[in-house]
């Protein structure tokens, strides 16, 4: 999964007006974009904290605030996008920031 083209579709607040996409070369690009998203808002919130620190469950709140969040996951067998759900992007998101976690600890 790690390689394939990825769409992020999101609509943050109930204004139809804040609909955007974020594109990427793979799933992992598109849930470290994500996780950047997230970043960038408790930055905003915080601008003074050096060290941002967050766990799962605040990224979980983050992507269940929005009004809706969904991926397009390019499949070559099929040439064709399969759609992913809010709940499949907190999966990947899991596993892949336990990947992480485990490969720096």
């Amino acid at each position: 999964m790690a390689g394939r083209h990825t769409i992020i579709l999101m609509q943050p607040s109930q204004n139809r007006a804040t609909r955007t996409f974020m594109d990427f070369d793979s799933v992992n690009h598109a849930l470290d974009g994500i996780c950047g998203l997230y970043e960038r808002k408790i930055r905003n919130i915080n601008p003074m904290v050096r060290n941002l620190t967050y766990d799962i469950g605040d990224l979980y709140n983050f992507i269940d605030g929005m009004t809706d969040i969904s991926a397009l996951v390019y499949d070559d067998s099929l040439h064709a996008f399969l759609p992913y759900d809010r709940q499949w992007i907190k999966q990947k998101l899991f596993l892949h920031l336990k990947r992480l976690a485990h490969s720096r600890g």
